[in-house]
């Protein structure tokens, strides 16, 4: 299936970005810049992609579309951000991890409009992060922020509300 790229959004020609061979659908919506380095990979699950409008993507951002994310508008993403809706099975001690595929959704990722990822941030499967919301740089995100917080750390706890 194509993604769906808005013609009014800006895609660097150094961003990698794939086309999806289980059906899975890139979404990028107007003004959107996607900076060069940037790696959009279709693994992992079935689930789509879909950013916001006026979205920033900085260098080194990697997103797997796994269990799917769903970016709103008006979100910064600082360098080097991986955001990953999957998880790795691994019970099977017999077995290697990587021919044991991948462990249940935990409901995808999804990232609330006006919202600020520093450098180096993981958001993980599961992770829901409400309007307004700024992580700190080199946090992991696993679970609920709450919206218009400053959350920091791995795991990433709150700091303060803005």
């Amino acid at each position: 299936m194509p993604n769906h790229i808005s013609s009014k959004a800006h895609i660097s020609k150094l961003a990698d970005i794939e086309e999806s061979s289980k059906g899975s659908i890139l979404i990028i919506k107007d003004g959107c810049q996607i900076d060069s380095f940037v790696k959009i990979k279709f693994t992992g699950g079935v689930s789509d992609i879909e950013i916001g409008e006026n979205c920033y993507l900085n260098s080194g951002t990697v997103l797997y579309s796994g269990n799917g994310i769903k970016i709103g508008d008006n979100v910064l993403i600082g360098p080097n951000c991986n955001i990953v809706p999957t998880n790795h099975e691994y019970s099977d001690k017999n077995t290697i991890i990587r021919l044991q595929r991948f462990l249940p959704s935990k409901g995808g990722i999804v990232i609330e409009d006006d919202v600020w990822l520093g450098a180096n941030v993981t958001i993980l499967d599961g992770a829901y992060i409400k309007k307004g919301s700024i992580i700190g740089a080199n946090s992991t995100v696993i679970g609920v922020v709450e919206a218009y917080s400053v959350y920091a750390g791995s795991p990433a706890k709150k700091i303060k509300s803005r």
